[in-house]
C-alpha cells in the first residue's frame, strides 16, 4: 500500500496542484471518521499514517484527571503513572487501538472522504486563482444558456453572464468565443462562482489597455468612461507628455486601434476625448463631435450651461439625449444645452469672454474614423 499511496499522492500533487500535506491531512481525518463510524467508538483518537511503509495505526487519547467520569475519554492519574511515571494531571495518554480488520473498512471510507477533500482543495485553488483576476478581462467560450443567464467556460470554471450584463445588440450561440469582464468571485457550497459582464465600463477600459501600448505602459491615463453598452460610449484620456497626442494614440493609424475595439463590441460607437482639469474645456470636449461656442460654469451646483450653434443643437443633445447624457456621466457635471438663438434671447450669450472652445471636425476627419457618428 505504501508505494501505491505515495504514487497516488505524487500524481494528485502534479495534476491538481494540491500539496501532499493537504492530502495526508485529509486521509488521516478520513481514517478517524472510519474508525468511529465502523467500530462504534466515541473516544478521542489519532491516526498515525506512515506513507513510507504504508502503516495505519489508531491511538486512543485520554486526558489524565483526578476523577474519571468517562473511561473512553479519561484516565486516572494512578493508572497513567502505571503506564509511565512521568505523566501528570492534564497530560494526554495515548494507547494503540488499531482493529485487526481496520485496513479494508478504512480504505473504503477514506476513499470517499479523500475524494471530497480533494474536490474542496481544487475549489479553493480555483477560487484563489479567479479572485485575483476580478476586474480583469478574460477569453471564454459560450457553453449553454437558460432563461436568466448565459454560461461561459473559462477553462477550470464556468462563469455566469447574467442577462442584465449581456450586450443588447448581441446574440450568443454555444461555442462562440467572447471576451468578458470579471465583476466578482464568490465562494459557494458548490464551489467558486465567477460573475462576468459584457456591459461593464471596465471591459472598455481593459480593451483599451490591451490595444493601446501607451495606456498599458501608463504614459496615457484613462480618466473616465461613460458607456451605454451596445450603442455608444465616451472615454476621456490624458497624458503629461507634451510630445504625445492621447486621443490620436488611442485612435491609432487610420483608426486601426479603436476600430479593433469597436469590432469586439459589435459596432458600439466610441468617442475618445481629451480630459482637462478645466471644466469649460472638458465639457466642451465631452460633447464631441458637436461644436461648442461657450460653456458657463456654476461651481456651487456643479452644473454648466453650454451654448451651441442652432444647427448643432440636435447633434449636441443626441438621439433621446444620449450625447448630452454620456457627456454628463463622463465629466461629472450637469449639462444644460442651449442653442445660440435661445441663449441670445435669454441674454446669456454672447458674453465678454465667450470664445469657440471646440472646433467642429471637418467632414474628411469624420470619414476617416467611422467610430464617430454625427447621427448619434
Amino acid at each position: 500500500m505504501g508505494n501505491e499511496l505515495l504514487d497516488a499522492l505524487d500524481a494528485l500533487e502534479k495534476q491538481k496542484g494540491i500539496s501532499r500535506d493537504v492530502l495526508i491531512e485529509a486521509i488521516e481525518a478520513a481514517l478517524v471518521t472510519a474508525y468511529k463510524r465502523n467500530f462504534n467508538q466515541a473516544q478521542n483518537v489519532r491516526v498515525d499514517l506512515n506513507i513510507d511503509n504504508g502503516t495505519m495505526l489508531v491511538y486512543s487519547r485520554k486526558d489524565v484527571v483526578e476523577e474519571v467520569e468517562d473511561e473512553r475519554l479519561h484516565i486516572s492519574l494512578e493508572d497513567a503513572k502505571a503506564v509511565n511515571p512521568v505523566y501528570e494531571l492534564g497530560d494526554v495518554v495515548e494507547e494503540e487501538v488499531t482493529p485487526r480488520d481496520f485496513g479494508r473498512i478504512a480504505a473504503q471510507t477514506a476513499k470517499q472522504v479523500v475524494t471530497q477533500r480533494v474536490r474542496e482543495a481544487e475549489r479553493g485553488l480555483i477560487f484563489e486563482e479567479y479572485v485575483d483576476r476580478a476586474d480583469d478581462i478574460v477569453n471564454g467560450i459560450v457553453e449553454r444558456t437558460d432563461a436568466r443567464n448565459l454560461y461561459v467556460g473559462l477553462g477550470k470554471v464556468e462563469a455566469v453572464l447574467p442577462q442584465t450584463e449581456q450586450m443588447p445588440n448581441e446574440s450568443y450561440k454555444p461555442h462562440d468565443r467572447i471576451k468578458v469582464y470579471i465583476t466578482k468571485v464568490e465562494r459557494t457550497t458548490r464551489g467558486p462562482q465567477v460573475f462576468v459582464s459584457r456591459t461593464h465600463p471596465g471591459l472598455l477600459r481593459r480593451l483599451f489597455e490591451n490595444e493601446v501600448p501607451e495606456i498599458f505602459d501608463g504614459i496615457i491615463e484613462i480618466k473616465s468612461i461613460a458607456r451605454e453598452a451596445g450603442d455608444r460610449s465616451k472615454i476621456s484620456v490624458h497624458t503629461t507628455r507634451e510630445d504625445i497626442d492621447p486621443v490620436g494614440s488611442c485612435v491609432g493609424p487610420k483608426g486601426a486601434r479603436v476600430q479593433t475595439i469597436v469590432d469586439e463590441l459589435s459596432g458600439e460607437k466610441i468617442d475618445i476625448v481629451e480630459w482637462s482639469e478645466e471644466p469649460t474645456i472638458f465639457v466642451a470636449n465631452a460633447l464631441s463631435p458637436s461644436k461648442v461656442l461657450d460653456v458657463q460654469v456654476n461651481e456651487e451646483e456643479k452644473s454648466t450651461t453650454v451654448v451651441v450653434p442652432d444647427y448643432q443643437l440636435s447633434l449636441a443633445i443626441g438621439k433621446r439625449g444620449q450625447n448630452a447624457r454620456l457627456a454628463a456621466k463622463l465629466t461629472g457635471w450637469k449639462i444644460d444645452i442651449k442653442s445660440e438663438t435661445d441663449a441670445r434671447e435669454l441674454g446669456i450669450y454672447p458674453n465678454e469672454n465667450a470664445t469657440v472652445i471646440y472646433e467642429e471636425s471637418s467632414e474628411e476627419d469624420l470619414e476617416d474614423f467611422d467610430f464617430y457618428s454625427e447621427e448619434n
